[in-house]
């Protein structure tokens, strides 16, 4: 699918190229749409970047569009085994338009990493890093397959 031109991947890419994770790059990129203050939002999207801080497990930029989903689609009341469902067909629908694109949500897949996890000190957010690394580009995507997801199934 073309997500080119999309107004939240623009801005999820902009975000981490301030220095916000993947998470937090995706997560305040939809700040407009949900209630919750920024300083709020990074602080719970903060333990995700690096594939859960640097566990290199699933992607940080697809933790982000899974928080967001949720924040706007989610359910809230435990016995709710239908909203249940409901969401978690969503989630593996996203995942699954996220892992076309990519061939993966895990982050060391995505990476071409060898090893599991990395120290936790995060490497300088240099040219040459932004050149190795796609994350760039796959907040973006996560963000544009989570707007092109609301286009289709608009909010109540």
């Amino acid at each position: 699918m073309d997500y080119e031109g999309s107004k939240y991947g623009q801005i999820a890419e902009e975000n981490f190229k301030k220095g916000y994770n993947c998470t937090q790059a995706v997560v305040l990129a939809f700040s407009d749409l949900y209630e919750m203050d920024e300083k709020t939002a990074a602080r719970l999207s903060s333990s995700f970047g690096g594939g859960m801080g640097r566990l290199r497990e699933v992607c940080g930029s697809v933790s982000g569009m899974f928080l967001v989903a949720g924040m706007l689609y989610g359910y809230e009341e435990p016995k709710d085994s239908q909203g249940k469902k409901e969401h978690y067909e969503r989630i593996q629908q996203l995942a699954k338009s996220f892992e076309e694109e990519n061939g993966s949500i895990v982050c060391r897949e995505l990476l071409g990493l060898d090893r599991k996890k990395d120290e936790p000190a995060p490497e300088q957010r240099t040219e040459a890093y932004y050149k190795k690394r796609p994350c760039a580009k796959l907040v973006y995507l996560s963000a544009a397959i989570l707007e092109q997801y609301m286009k289709e199934h608009p909010l109540n």
